[in-house]
């Protein structure tokens, strides 16, 4: 499929992604709006639960991110049949990460929290939630294989469609077993987990039979189970491991801001979390654009176009930005009619006191918005170990700041939020100079 550069274009392919690739983020926010309405502890607790769990999320998808950018490229190329066999290269070894990741959740988490948290409530119910939730990882995995798949080749519509239902079935079953309703067990956190898991598994068997259904996807070979193909296994590991890499260094350092806010105490932890409930709302269309201009930039290399590479990141990241605008703002401004729909005025002191953080997240997002497109654009040119080399150094500057601002100075939490801006500065800058280079012209995938 020859793509362009239009924006009509950029909107048709990233528009579905914005809901699909931020699936984790739609469950997150589902578990944190309903744990809001239970007790503090349990709003804290799936804040500091929620972000590690996002980045086991975040490593499936970034290892399904280079599967992405080769099918892309093999459709520029105009090679649909490669497809397949990379579809399955992706597909054994997300099955394998899976386990992996399962089994540590089960039985190396209770030790890693036990480092990692004061608070023993917050321990107890970290826990409590991965023991339902670790098992929708494998569900997670093989979903985020076929996203990869329908987002490389450039037909996102039904990503929005999986992700609507999933969203609906999490928020019904959320509603039930976090409190007991319609004869459920009352479960708390644990119920959250539990729905979650149940969600996930639903979106991937009618993802499976919209698969089975979709008759364009026969010249992709998607029926032809192939023989294990090592190579192109080590192929795109080696393109998704600095993604991957990049994505605990980013998400990871995230989780250690979150560590060490918990160190203030739960209230401002539980602050904090409000903030990163609306900061993953409003961050899920950079998360589509982001995505989207993976295929672009890969899908225009393939077709030998790398002198419209900078205009697609560039016109991309417009769009992102001004989106991400309409939605922040008004939320940030006026976060009391907006977020009282959703949280009720159980605590309205809680989103008072937010609300300079709120005003931060106006600079984040509109750093975060072009930085992220920018960045992205880079992944797909196939310069993803440059990519690990700047977000490696900007999280260490990002960890040391906030270390700092909360540990040695009096300064109030928006100042620890304020990291983030610092953050995607220098992403930003770094990325647009390499992207300027020649140097990434040179790069096969």
């Amino acid at each position: 499929m020859k793509l362009k550069t239009s924006y009509a274009q950029i909107l048709a392919i990233s528009a579905p992604i914005m809901l699909g690739s931020a699936a984790q983020n739609v469950i997150a926010l589902s578990d944190s709006v309903f744990l809001y309405h239970r007790t503090e502890l349990d709003f804290a607790a799936i804040g500091f639960v929620g972000v590690f769990y996002l980045v086991v999320a975040a490593i499936g998808y970034g290892f399904s991110r280079g599967g992405q950018i080769i099918i892309a490229r093999r459709m520029g190329e105009g090679r649909p049949e490669e497809v397949g066999r990379t579809f399955y290269s992706m597909l054994y070894f997300e099955l394998a990460l899976a386990f992996v990741m399962f089994f540590f959740m089960q039985f190396g988490c209770p030790y890693f929290f036990d480092l990692l948290v004061n608070s023993d409530g917050i321990y107890t119910k970290s826990i409590e939630y991965l023991e339902y939730r670790s098992w929708g990882v494998f569900f997670s995995y093989v979903g985020v294989t076929i996203i990869a798949l329908y987002t490389g080749v450039a037909r996102t519509y039904f990503i929005i469609v999986d992700t609507v239902i999933m969203a609906i079935i999490n928020i019904v079953l959320n509603y039930g077993l976090i409190f007991g309703k319609w004869g459920l067990p009352e479960m708390g956190i644990g119920g959250a987990g539990l729905a979650s898991t149940i969600a996930e598994v639903v979106a991937f068997f009618i993802f499976l039979v919209y698969m089975i259904l979709d008759k364009k996807a026969r010249p992709y070979q998607l029926f032809k189970l192939p023989e294990i193909d090592l190579e192109l296994i080590k192929q795109q590991y080696k393109l998704s491991l600095p993604i991957v890499a990049q994505a605990i260094v980013g998400l990871g350092s995230w989780f250690v801001f979150f560590s060490i806010v918990e160190k203030l105490g739960e209230r401002e932890l539980a602050i904090s979390n409000l903030a990163r409930m609306v900061y993953l709302l409003l961050s899920i269309p950079t998360w589509g654009f982001a995505s989207g201009v993976n295929t672009l930039v890969s899908n225009f290399i393939g077709q030998s176009k790398r002198e419209e590479v900078m205009e697609i990141i560039w016109k991309t990241a417009k769009i992102c930005w001004l989106t991400t605008m309409v939605l922040t703002i008004p939320v940030a401004l006026f976060p009391e009619p907006i977020l009282y729909p959703l949280l009720g005025n159980a605590d309205s002191v809680l989103i008072q006191e937010a609300q300079p953080v709120f005003y931060t997240l106006i600079g984040i997002l509109t750093l975060f918005s072009v930085g992220g497109v920018y960045f992205n654009g880079l992944a797909g040119t196939g310069a993803t170990y440059f990519g690990l080399k700047i977000q490696t150094w900007c999280a260490v500057v990002y960890v040391v700041y906030i270390y700092i601002v909360v540990n040695f100075t009096s300064l109030s939490l928006p100042w620890a939020w304020a990291a983030e801006m610092i953050y995607w500065i220098l992403m930003l800058a770094i990325t647009i100079w390499y992207l300027r280079t020649d140097k990434w012209h040179e790069l096969k995938v």
